[in-house]
């Protein structure tokens, strides 16, 4: 068990440094890529309530996911993070600079005071968000098991699917009992469907 902790760490170091060494203009482009790949894919066109996220620096930029969701007359969905049960609250999003604070993660999170909790069996399809994958559907986050609880918790019919660039993808993600998969995972090359 030790050795799977010790190879995940490393993964998540080596796949951090890939994606921050790569230009913000090279990112950007990619980010697009899997935009248009996301909107394009017949799970997501459909949903109307899909579970987002917003990224942290070595995720897929997800700004413009999240804008073009308003434009589309989606129910943006984010999480709001507990820190001390580690664990989600799913809240309704109208506006991104008017309705977010920073959380306890210091991550960008709704502000509970300003967004509506959205129960869990409304969500269409979830966005996981993750360091690296494997095609087969195998995932590392960023260590503190968020989604891994999450996962078996959505309804089976909820699609999980993955955003990353194709330097995300490794040959196997060393996996423990407790790591959940995803269905799908979408790059800025292709879409990878769990094998």
């Amino acid at each position: 068990m030790e050795e799977i902790k010790e190879r995940k760490r490393e993964l998540r170091e080596n796949i951090k440094k890939v994606v921050e060494d790569l230009s913000e203009e090279d990112r950007l482009t990619r980010a697009k890529k899997i935009e248009d790949r996301l909107f394009d894919f017949a799970n997501f066109r459909e949903a109307k309530v899909p579970l987002l996220y917003v990224n942290m620096g070595f995720e897929v930029m997800t700004r413009n996911i999240l804008e073009r969701c308003f434009k589309e007359n989606k129910i943006v969905v984010l999480p709001a993070f507990d820190t001390e049960k580690y664990q989600m609250q799913f809240m309704k999003v109208d506006n991104l600079d008017g309705d977010m604070k920073t959380g306890l993660r210091g991550i960008i999170e709704p502000d509970d005071a300003k967004c509506k909790i959205v129960p869990i069996d409304r969500l269409d399809i979830a966005i996981i968000p993750g360091v690296a994958f494997d095609e087969k559907g195998s995932r590392i986050g960023s260590g503190e098991g968020y989604y891994d609880r999450l996962i078996p918790k959505l309804p089976v019919t909820t699609r999980k699917v993955s955003l990353a660039l194709e330097c995300q993808i490794v040959q196997q993600v060393p996996m423990q009992s407790h790591d959940k998969h995803v269905d799908i995972v979408i790059t800025d090359e292709r879409v990878i469907y769990k094998i």
